[in-house]
Formats: structure tokens, C-alpha cells, sequence
């Protein structure tokens, strides 16, 4: 059930969202100078641990409403997704 559904203002979700914003872009600011002479393993370790929360999330918050709403396709749509993005960070990367 999504913040909203659950009856919270849109001044809480927006405090929710703004909190998360500015942590994820602190986070992001650490972890760069803390890799900025790491090794090409510890980054790689690194954004294999991010990419995996973030399949994570997905998996737990995202795709359950998403195969609700849209059915069978939206397993397809998500595997062509994440094709595309591989295919473009191997070729731009």
C-alpha cells in the first residue's frame, strides 16, 4: 500500500521523499570520495552490493503492485529493461 493510500498528508510524503533525496545524495558524495583511488574490484563489489538492493526493492515493493495493474506483460517489459540498460553500459561505459 503506497503512503498515500495510507492516509498520510502530502506534506509528510513530500518530508519522506525530501529526507531520502538529501541522504541518498549525501551517501552518494561519501561513498565517491571514499572509491575515489579505490581498486576496480572494491568499486565493482561495490555497485554489485547497490544493484542488488536495488533489484531488492523492486522485487519486494515494486513488481507485486506492477503485476497487479499490468498483468503478465510487465515481467517482459521489466527484462527488456534491464537488457537495454546492459546493452547501453556496454556500449557507452
Amino acid at each position: 500500500m503506497g503512503t498515500k493510500a495510507a492516509g498520510r498528508s502530502p506534506g509528510y510524503i513530500m518530508a519522506v521523499w525530501g529526507a531520502t533525496i538529501a541522504t541518498s545524495g549525501c551517501a552518494a558524495a561519501l561513498g565517491y570520495s571514499i572509491h575515489d583511488h579505490a581498486s576496480q574490484d572494491a568499486i565493482a563489489t561495490t555497485l554489485a552490493l547497490a544493484a542488488g538492493a536495488i533489484l531488492a526493492m523492486i522485487a519486494d515493493t515494486m513488481m507485486p503492485e506492477a503485476f497487479e495493474e499490468g498483468g503478465r506483460l510487465v515481467a517482459l517489459v521489466t527484462v527488456t529493461g534491464f537488457l537495454v540498460a546492459f546493452i547501453i553500459s556496454h556500449l557507452f561505459g
